[in-house]
């Protein structure tokens, strides 16, 4: 299908991600990723309803409903399907959104940004390997599709605990693109080596560790053998004495 595809909305893994991961180490610097594209006619997050985030506003809910009606009265409305899953997302439903996402890809499937950020909501949705496979079917549709790749990287790091696998992500993606940026402006490459120094210093200290618990043994398993020791003599000689 030629038709052209809705610009996608700025706001992706919106994850307050710090450099370092739950069970390890805990750095500073702090990863937010965004959707591409510019505006479109949805309300962004931050203006929904200030005591509620979680309930889309009047204007987003009219929104919704008109979308709605449109691509029930044209389902093959690719545009319709494509906003309907910006709506969702700005309203925080990403089970709704992943449906809307999905339809728009079975009608343009070589869309990278939809496959993103139908990625973004199956994590949101607690389903990353989804996420995963999302955000690889992006880059395999544009090879220098720099969030899906940046996207993956963020949740294999926060969600599956593995730093190394993230780094290569990443490195994949410097290599397309070595002037990749995070939202804050940081160079991809310079997050990178934060995060190795990170995983560095996060080895010494269990080597440190494992070093001097086993130094402590060992002096404790002298200490014991020496007091021993002079427990047994002074005994021996005490026995002399009788």
């Amino acid at each position: 299908m030629t038709t052209e595809s809705t610009p996608v909305k700025k706001e992706a893994l919106v994850y307050a991600l710090l450099i370092g991961f739950v069970a390890g180490f805990i750095g500073g610097a702090i990863f937010a990723v965004y959707k591409l594209g510019p505006n479109t006619t949805t309300q962004p997050a931050v203006t929904q309803n200030a005591a509620d985030p979680s309930q889309p506003d009047n204007q987003t809910m009219e929104a919704i409903t008109n979308t709605e009606a449109q691509v029930t009265a044209d389902p093959n409305n690719v545009e319709a399907w494509t906003r309907l899953g910006h709506l969702y997302f700005d309203s925080d439903q990403p089970v709704k959104a992943i449906k809307a996402y999905s339809r728009s890809l079975e009608l343009q499937p070589d869309n990278a940004d939809v496959w993103t950020d139908l990625g973004v909501m199956y994590r949101r949705n607690k389903q990353p390997d989804k996420a995963i496979e999302s955000f690889e079917k992006a880059y395999s549709i544009q090879n220098n599709h720099v969030m899906s790749r940046l996207n993956k990287g963020i949740v294999l790091l926060y969600d599956f605990n593995k730093p190394e696998e993230a780094i290569a992500t990443w490195e994949e993606l410097l290599a397309i693109n070595p002037e990749a940026k995070l939202n804050n402006g940081m160079p991809l490459i310079q997050a990178i080596e934060e995060i190795k120094k990170e995983m560095n210093k996060e080895a010494n200290t269990e080597v440190n560790t494992e070093a001097n618990t086993e130094a402590d043994t060992e002096a404790d398993t002298e200490a014991d053998t020496e007091a021993d020791t002079e427990a047994d003599t002074e005994a021996d000689t005490e026995a002399n004495k009788e």
